[in-house]
């Protein structure tokens, strides 16, 4: 076995499901770690599918008019369409129809029977449809599934049982001795706290096809079919190879991680593993139970008409900010909360106004004072330090919370990385140096500032790997280290000198914010649309002076919330404002803008701070923009 490489895997998602945020959030994150791996130079191997068999796909297909195949390959699709609009790369797509997995299924169950790890007998229980699972009576929740909370059915006949229950204190010493197979530890806790307080059955393996005619043939026993759990979790094994192809079977056994959703954890955690014991198979390393999306507090459910649809929302917003938005809101194994709210908001401030707002000013600069190439390579220095700390941090962060599962931390750190270029880019002020014509300062700012952008953009490649190629594209990087691998992204220098930058769109533009229902500012749009326009004078506009201002510093107002206090200067003036912006602009946002300000507005006291004059800024509902020139223009200019 090849304990070296990666093999990832998602749950097979259930055919006649329609695919919503918590299929998205699976296979999304099992392609973002891929992808990871593959930057990290591991070969990797990612797969996913379909679940197909059963008594839901049966009735489903009787109801149609067609068989449970036509049903099936018509349904399957919306998996397999929705997986390419979102950017999946997997290495194979398994469905339980096709021979590749029955042969196998049927290969076991006839070794497991020739070797007396399976038997018939009669079985009386509760059986849930929708589930496709028996309970017994004090399983029950006010007799109904526990599961589904869907009624159940009594049934009583004859079935297949296989041996599970002489596991149990194999598979108690297995889960102790190996503290990493299930996690997170909470799972691993509930696994083993069932284990410990309840006799483990066996399990039954079979349905009549008298009842249920859909599903892979018992080989020993052709009345029966196989039950719908054990025929799928053998799709981890016959995929890649177990019983057909020793060599490729032995490239990727066992898997790295079997990701799942936490309501699944104990056909994972149970069934599976002994399962893979009597056929003698290494135990997967690691089954990973993420939490739930909720929606507020509230788990999703068809019930509850609240399900995300991930059509709507990449339609909406695009695949890349709806990836990232996936990966940087849930820390894994526990549950997290979607709203369209609280999407806009980590969309605007992370995405618009970080990494978008870092790519459009260098790459404008470098099209506007470089020719458009980019500058030749210098040595950073003590004021590039900080800058190249971060980034080099967080390539180190960034593989460490990738082995480590911790994706929300590693992107966290990333953004740290992208607002300390910000931060530098404020700090040198290449529009200064531009204006003062010093070409080679300038040169050595956008230089580094640029390769922050490169790393950062190769970092976030396996989240984004649209908009990053476009980024890494337009800052002139080759064809072949568009995908990027860690090796370059390890080094600081990784630009070409005088390479071309292409022609740029924003990334990440600006969305308007998600108004919640009642929401005052709503109002406030209303009432003024009501008001009449007040007609005034060209006399009248002519005693407002209107001029450009550079921001030279700003900063918070203590003990004030919504205040900021700029420093502005006014051709040869500077003077201080007080503006009511801090809900909308971070300060270090604004140092070098050229704004537009009332220049002769009288004096003010606001919080015992003069503030001498006005900003101008455009305001609807809850966004704010400041009103600033199209192009470079020096400060103390009229406006009008």
């Amino acid at each position: 076995m090849n304990e070296n490489n990666f093999y990832i895997t998602t749950p097979i998602y259930y055919v006649n499901d329609i695919p919503h945020i918590g299929h998205a959030y699976t296979t999304i994150l099992a392609d973002v770690l891929a992808q990871y791996h593959r930057l990290l130079g591991e070969k990797t191997f990612f797969l996913t599918g379909t679940d197909e068999h059963g008594q839901k796909v049966q009735r489903a297909a009787q109801q149609a008019g067609c068989t449970p195949l036509e049903h099936c390959d018509k349904f399957v699709v919306r998996f397999q369409d929705l997986w390419k609009r979102l950017g999946i790369t997997n290495d194979d797509f398994i469905r339980t129809t096709q021979e590749r997995h029955k042969t196998i299924v049927q290969k076991i169950l006839q070794d497991f029977y020739d070797r007396d790890l399976i038997y018939s007998s009669t079985y009386k229980g509760w059986y849930c449809v929708p589930d496709e699972r028996y309970f017994t009576e004090k399983d029950l929740v006010d007799g109904c599934c526990p599961d589904c909370h869907r009624p159940v059915e009594q049934l009583e006949e004859k079935s297949y049982f296989f041996k599970m229950g002489q596991y149990q204190d194999w598979l108690i010493d297995y889960i102790e001795q190996h503290p990493n197979f299930i996690m997170p530890e909470n799972r691993r806790q509930e696994t083993l706290g069932f284990l410990r307080s309840e006799k483990l059955g066996d399990l039954c393996i079979s349905r009549p096809k008298a009842r249920l005619s859909w599903g892979i043939e018992l080989p020993f026993d052709t009345d029966y079919v196989t039950y719908v759990w054990f025929d799928a979790l053998v799709n981890y094994i016959s995929a890649v190879g177990y019983l057909a192809d020793d060599a490729k079977f032995e490239t990727w056994w066992p898997a790295s991680y079997h990701l799942i959703g936490k309501d699944i954890l104990r056909t994972h955690s149970v069934f599976w593993p002994t399962m893979l014991h009597a056929m003698g198979l290494p135990m997967p390393k690691t089954i990973f139970a993420h939490g739930w999306w909720l929606v507020g507090n509230t788990k999703m459910s068809k019930s509850l008409h609240n399900v995300v649809n991930p059509m709507d929302m990449i339609d909406k917003y695009g695949v890349d900010p709806f990836r990232y938005f996936l990966m940087a809101a849930m820390t894994l194994g526990q549950d997290a909360s979607f709203t369209e709210k609280l999407f806009v908001e980590r969309y605007n401030a992370e995405l618009a106004n970080d990494l978008g707002n870092l790519s459009s000013r260098v790459i404008s600069m470098i099209k506007r004072n470089a020719d458009g190439k980019i500058p030749a390579y210098s040595e950073p220095g003590d004021d590039e330090k900080e800058l190249v700390d971060s980034t080099m941090t967080a390539v180190k962060e960034m593989a460490a919370a990738v082995q480590n599962m911790q994706l929300d931390r590693g992107l966290a750190i990333i953004n740290n990385a992208v607002r300390e270029g910000n931060r530098y880019f404020d700090k040198m002020k290449p529009w200064a140096l531009a204006k003062a014509g010093d070409t080679a300062a300038l040169g050595k700012v956008l230089r580094h500032t640029a390769e922050c952008l490169r790393i950062v953009s190769g970092l976030l490649y396996p989240v984004m790997p649209s908009k990053m190629a476009e980024l890494r594209k337009t800052l002139g990087l080759k064809e072949e280290d568009i995908v990027p691998s860690i090796d370059k992204l390890s080094i600081w220098k990784g630009l070409e000198d005088g390479a071309a930058v292409l022609d740029f769109t924003p990334l990440f533009p600006r969305v308007e914010p998600i108004k919640e229902e009642g929401d005052a500012a709503d109002k406030d749009v209303k009432k003024d649309a009501a008001k009449p326009v007040n007609v005034i004078t060209i006399d009248e506009v002519g005693k407002v002076q209107l001029k450009t201002a550079v921001v030279v510093s700003a900063e918070k107002v203590k003990d004030a919330d919504k205040l900021l206090l700029l420093k502005i200067q006014i051709g040869d003036e500077q003077r201080q404002i007080v503006s009511g912006i801090a809900e909308y602009y971070k300060p270090e946002d604004l140092v070098g803008k050229t704004i537009i300000v009332i220049a002769n507005l009288k004096p003010a006291i606001l919080r015992g701070i003069e503030s001498n004059g006005m900003l101008l800024a455009a305001k609807k509902g809850k966004t704010l923009r400041l009103v600033t020139t199209d192009g470079e223009i020096a400060s103390g200019a009229s406006v009008g």
